[in-house]
């Protein structure tokens, strides 16, 4: 149990770390960010808009308890990374550089492993 907490934190720090530095230019609206989100070819006002929402993801799978809002926060973020690395391709073709996006998700995918797994755990351990 406590080598699965420790590793899961780790993760989710770093996941965590990721998705914060992604979302604090698109919160401000820096000039990055608008410059990318743009090119993609979506208007400035989603900027600020999904800087806030993968904000309150990142808040929402750091804070411990609220299952149903962690499933959620799960989900949008995956959506996020997903719909950006879709974007890219659809945008400017297919380039080595879209391949670092698999990082990000495999960290959100071993986060929620880990996450379900130390649940169950737990589960199991306070019924028994």
């Amino acid at each position: 149990m406590k080598k699965i907490n420790i590793t899961y934190w780790i993760i989710t720090a770093i996941f965590a770390a990721f998705m914060l530095f992604s979302a604090i230019p698109d919160i401000l609206v820096a000039p990055d960010a608008v410059a990318m989100v743009t090119g993609l070819g979506y208007p400035k006002y989603f900027i600020p808009f999904i800087g806030v929402a993968k904000l309150l993801g990142v808040v929402a799978i750091l804070i411990p308890g609220f299952t149903r809002l962690k499933e959620w926060a799960y989900a949008g973020l995956f959506f996020d990374l997903v719909g950006a690395t879709y974007s890219a391709i659809a945008a400017y073709g297919f380039h080595t550089a879209v391949l670092f996006m698999v990082l990000p998700i495999g960290f959100l995918f071993l986060s929620y492993f880990l996450w379900h797994k130390k649940f169950e755990l737990r589960k199991r351990t306070t019924v028994a």
